[in-house]
Formats: C-alpha cells, structure tokens, sequence
C-alpha cells in the first residue's frame, strides 16, 4: 500500500516545490491541492491548523501584501478575522501544509517535512 500525502501548495514558491519534491523522493503518492485555485473553507482551515498545533495567527503569511493592506499585522486582531480573511484571501495562508498518517504541519523552514515522512 502506498504512503499518502496532501499538500497545499503554491507552484510559485520554492519553499512549496522543494517540500513536494521531498515528499515524492519519499515515496509518496501525492495529492497536490493548489489552494490559490480552490480557495479555503473556515472549517478546513479549522480543522487543518488544529492538526498542526497552529493558531490562524501562527499560520498567517505575514509577508503577503494583503496582511498589511486589511490591517492583519496588528495583534489585537481576532482569530475569527483571520480566518475569514484567510478564506477571502487564500494567499494570506503561510505555505505549504502537508498532511501524512503521521500527521500535519507547516512545513517552514522545509526540511520540517521530514518529521511526519
């Protein structure tokens, strides 16, 4: 039985394109999930930070233009606005994700991955 993994992923990042080849050179079947094209659900984005020990805030792009430009920067903002942004703005979540058996992180700095290969 092949090993699974999910990734949310954003061609465009190194960081994401270096972690997905890791996760095949592992021997995973990889589901590729290109979360700027399907966007988020705040149930998804619930459920996936719960898994990875990450609050909306931790798992925040902080470097996106939008995170300044709506006023995401500021600490008193709430998770619940976060979240909301985040499924408005699909960009404003950090990348990538990736989800095995194992469990789920962010996989930031990239060789993070390993621990749920």
């Amino acid at each position: 039985m092949a090993k699974k993994a999910t990734i949310y992923h954003n061609p465009k990042c190194s960081t994401s394109r270096q972690v997905l080849e890791m996760i095949e050179a592992a021997g995973y079947k990889v589901e590729v999930i290109e979360y700027l094209k399907t966007g988020w659900t705040k149930k998804q984005l619930k459920n996936l930070f719960a898994a990875a020990g990450l609050t909306p805030r931790q798992a925040l792009r902080t470097r996106a233009a939008e995170a300044e430009e709506l006023g995401l920067l500021d600490p008193k903002v709430s998770d619940a606005k976060l979240l909301e942004a985040m499924v408005e703005h699909p960009v404003l979540v950090e990348r990538p994700f990736v989800v095995t058996a194992k469990g789920a992180l962010l996989a930031r700095p990239k060789e993070k991955v390993r621990d749920i290969l």
